[in-house]
């Protein structure tokens, strides 16, 4: 199966996964199964990261040369496609990085796995992460 993390997720993942359901934490860990991290979800970590509204297990260069690399997970660049396509979403929800990763799994065709609720509002499978 293949998924995409939304940020928050990604994020437990690394720095606390005792915050993640057994069912989240099964479907990431299964070697049959392809992870996917959006480029969105690097770009939302940067701002927040140098806002200081984010903490994470390391600086934030350390996150992507060594950290990330390690999880083997996919990157799922930004593609026009999915951009255009957030013009089309209904606006159930009002995060700019969020409605980019609902896009990317419509058009891929990918479950998100997520603990925000508003997700299940829009055509997509969502995976609930606690």
């Amino acid at each position: 199966m293949r998924f995409i993390l939304d940020t928050h997720v990604w994020i437990w993942w690394i720095a606390e996964p005792e915050r993640l359901s057994e069912q989240a934490v099964q479907m990431i860990e299964a070697s049959e199964n392809q992870v996917f991290i959006s480029t969105a979800s690097a770009w939302e970590l940067s701002i927040k990261y140098s806002l200081g509204k984010i903490k994470l297990p390391s600086n934030i260069e350390d996150f992507f040369m060594f950290i990330f690399p390690k999880c083997g997970f996919t990157t799922i660049r930004v593609e026009f496609i999915h951009a255009l396509k957030v013009a089309s979403l209904p606006h159930h929800h009002n995060d700019p990085f969020d409605r980019l990763l609902i896009a990317q799994a419509q058009i891929e065709k990918m479950p998100i796995i997520t603990a925000d609720k508003k997700f299940s509002k829009y055509d997509i499978e969502i995976i609930l992460a606690q």
